[in-house]
């Protein structure tokens, strides 16, 4: 048969795998390709729907020329267990992975005896300081899925250790990704208003949960620097103003009622850009593939343990009935503790 040219052949392919012509394929889902030595995914916590877009991404048949041949060949499915809207999922999620070829251990170390890079997506922050000094330890590369922990101060231990083993760690939100965001000249960003949902988690700080979708966002345009933080909160609503050192302010708005939305507004020198809407999971993976290749963060230790310290002060300033709490504070106090 002749094809006319790559998109077509490879439709073809997809179309008789679909119909299992040729490989006795009655479902899609059973197509696997062996790991490859290097390229080896495993996945901590089966808790989060990340990890079953994840391995949907990587595993598929159609998986994007970007991702490199890097599949998901392995998952330690216990992440929460205390938290009842996470752990109720790890049976369902399991099951969802293992249509894709993945195989389940019964512990971290197994895991790590079978992988060369890991996808680390435990919902529950409190375990990601254990889980991820584990990984470190064997010496393999390491995303860590929101939040990077439970604690400022967890946060800080961790990118402490990465240093110590010589591991660079990646972290971030999706929501860096947000439509709007490509083409940005963030060096004429005059300031900017962010939103996002922000439930609450009891066993976790007010934002590290969910309202670091928002405040990743606003860090992503802004860039390191901010000095202060005011917070006000309601039953529905948060609202945290920052005031970075060289005079810009930016906002973060979390919700909890109405419409489930992440979006933005830029200002900046040539005008203003409306962020939004929520670009999926693609961009994302990218640069994850390209740090577990390479080794190069995409966003800095600094940048990240700063969005940790900016949540940290919003939960200080709320303790503080709104008063303005500076970013070095909290991370003096996090630091000794």
């Amino acid at each position: 048969m002749k094809f006319t040219n790559v998109q077509s052949r490879r439709s073809f392919i997809q179309s008789s795998l679909l119909a299992g012509i040729g490989v006795g394929l009655l479902d899609p889902l059973s197509f696997h390709k062996a790991g490859v030595a290097g390229k080896r995914v495993g996945i901590i916590g089966l808790d989060t729907s990340h990890s079953v877009a994840f391995t949907k991404a990587l595993n598929s048949p159609d998986a994007l020329l970007d991702f490199d041949g890097y599949r998901v060949e392995a998952a330690y499915r216990y992440g929460s267990r205390q938290i009842e809207s996470s752990s109720s999922r790890i049976p369902g999620y399991t099951e969802e992975v293992k249509k894709y070829g993945v195989a389940i251990v019964d512990s971290i170390a197994d895991l790590l005896a079978r992988v060369d890079v890991v996808l680390l997506e435990t919902n529950d922050g409190r375990l990601h300081l254990e889980q991820a000094l584990a990984v470190l330890k064997s010496g393999k590369r390491v995303f860590i899925d929101k939040p990077v922990a439970a604690s400022l101060t967890d946060v800080i231990k961790i990118y402490e250790a990465s240093a110590t083993y010589g591991i660079p760690i990646f972290s971030c939100s999706s929501l860096r990704y947000i439509k709007g965001i490509e083409g940005l000249d963030k060096s004429k960003v005059l300031g900017a208003d962010t939103f996002s949902p922000a439930k609450l988690e009891e066993t976790h700080p007010d934002l590290f949960w969910y309202g670091i979708h928002g405040v990743e966002t606003l860090y992503t345009v802004m860039g390191t620097g901010c000095e202060s933080v005011t917070r006000v909160q309601t039953a529905d609503t948060e609202l945290v103003v920052g005031v970075w050192k060289d005079g810009r302010i930016g906002t973060f708005r979390g919700t909890r009622t109405g419409k489930h939305d992440y979006g933005g507004t830029v200002f900046t020198q040539d005008g203003n850009t409306v962020l939004g809407p929520y670009n999926g999971y693609n961009m994302l993976l990218v640069d994850i593939i390209k740090y577990f290749k390479t080794g190069q963060v995409p966003v800095t230790p600094e940048e990240t343990t700063e969005i940790f310290a900016f949540m940290e002060a919003a939960d200080e300033s709320k303790r503080q009935g709104g008063k303005s709490v500076t970013l070095a504070s909290v991370m003096d106090k996090a630091k000794n503790s």
